[in-house]
């Protein structure tokens, strides 16, 4: 084990990356967001959202994402206060007629069955489990109604193709697209739900939910609002529908989660879509990817070079004992030269980084964070 202070170590200005945020939530906020927020924030903040202005911004940001995600006729874009955990129970609510089944492969993934599992309405859901690392597949059961797929397990750095699947019938696929929205490719044909919050590769805040819902997924909606399930009003996927076809949520929203938002979501259009938004991310991925298989004392996580995400990068890092050092000392030594939030999740207790890689992020910062993580580390070992 080192014995020197880590906040100690000074890395050269000239490689330091031009933003060190890295972050996998909140993520990093361009600056030109900020100024978006600057510029309309005189007109917009502290007026209803029940008035034209705030409506319009609203349904700016639905036509963006309709735009960026090449979404279908008849799909709409659902939106609502409380964020990706306040979802699993809208759901729980909204979209499951009985029974679920779950893919389970990180701290993320595993708090939707919990809510099923906890639901009194609902039967027990089936939960099909791996290891963190990796991630199971689906299989079509009789008696499931909803299949809960993730496509990006933030907490480990996994992603996961969408596949609805085979013979699966009327029952909806609904993913959890937190941390991959915006930043990884997928298909409606193979979704009905994709459900996310803005504050990862959308750049903004978080206490807000989003869900791209097609035809099937409406119509289920509707079926079980119509059914008379008591719903909390806040919680009610019906409701949330109404307002959100009149580019409004049921109660306040964060208004300058809503600026930011807009502005990023005009700049993802801009720049190509979602597959100029992928590029970049797999660039970044590339880079970070490739720098860990050319050192001894880092691996990716992931040992299948296929589930490695695109947008949330983790690296092991060998034991001091195996010519490596603390992850958190290289955490503390980056933070004190203005590279921040690259430590591990706290959860999955390895000795790791975790890099976020959102569209917004600069693969060339990318490539400078490595080269100040080689500085460090060589500090380190002394």
């Amino acid at each position: 084990m080192s014995t020197r202070d880590p906040q100690s170590i000074r890395i050269s200005s000239d490689l330091l990356p031009r933003d060190g945020r890295f972050g996998c939530g909140p993520s990093k906020v361009r600056p030109e967001q900020m100024l978006a927020l600057n510029l309309a924030g005189p007109r917009l903040m502290g007026t209803s959202h029940r008035q034209a202005p705030i409506k319009n911004l609203v349904g700016s940001i639905r036509s963006g994402l309709s735009q960026l995600f090449g979404l279908p006729d008849g799909w709409e874009i659902l939106l609502g206060n409380g964020g990706s955990t306040v979802f699993w129970d809208v759901a729980t609510f909204g979209l499951i007629e009985n029974r679920s089944q779950h893919l389970v492969f990180g701290e993320f993934s595993s708090k939707f069955a919990e809510a099923a599992a906890a639901a009194p309405h609902l039967g027990e859901p089936s939960v099909i489990k791996t290891a963190p690392g990796s991630h199971p597949q689906s299989v079509c059961e009789d008696g499931i109604d909803t299949y809960a797929l993730t496509h990006n397990e933030t907490s480990t750095g996994v992603m996961m193709p969408l596949m609805r699947p085979a013979g699966s019938g009327d029952a909806l696929v609904v993913v959890d697209a937190t941390s991959a929205a915006g930043g990884l490719l997928w298909d409606p044909a193979e979704v009905d739900v994709y459900y996310f919050a803005p504050q990862k590769s959308f750049a903004s805040d978080g206490g807000i939910w989003f869900a791209a819902c097609s035809p099937q997924a409406i119509e289920r909606i509707e079926k079980i609002s119509a059914s008379k399930r008591w719903t909390p009003a806040s919680l009610d996927l019906k409701i949330a529908l109404d307002n959100s076809k009149a580019n409004q949520t049921y109660n306040t929203p964060a208004l300058a989660t809503l600026i930011m938002l807009e502005s990023q979501v005009g700049w993802m259009n801009e720049i190509g879509g979602l597959s100029a938004c992928n590029a970049r991310s797999q660039q970044s991925s590339s880079i970070l990817y490739s720098w860990a298989q050319a050192r001894s004392w880092a691996t990716p996580f992931v040992a299948d070079a296929d589930k490695r995400s695109q947008v949330v990068g983790t690296i092991d890092i060998a034991a001091s004992a195996d010519g490596g050092v603390d992850a958190n000392d290289i955490c503390a030594a980056l933070r004190a030269n203005g590279v921040v939030d690259t430590d591990s999740y706290r959860k999955l207790g390895r000795n790791q980084l975790r890099v976020g890689m959102f569209p917004a992020v600069d693969p060339e910062d990318v490539q400078a964070l490595t080269a100040c993580i080689d500085v460090v580390v060589e500090a380190l070992r002394g």
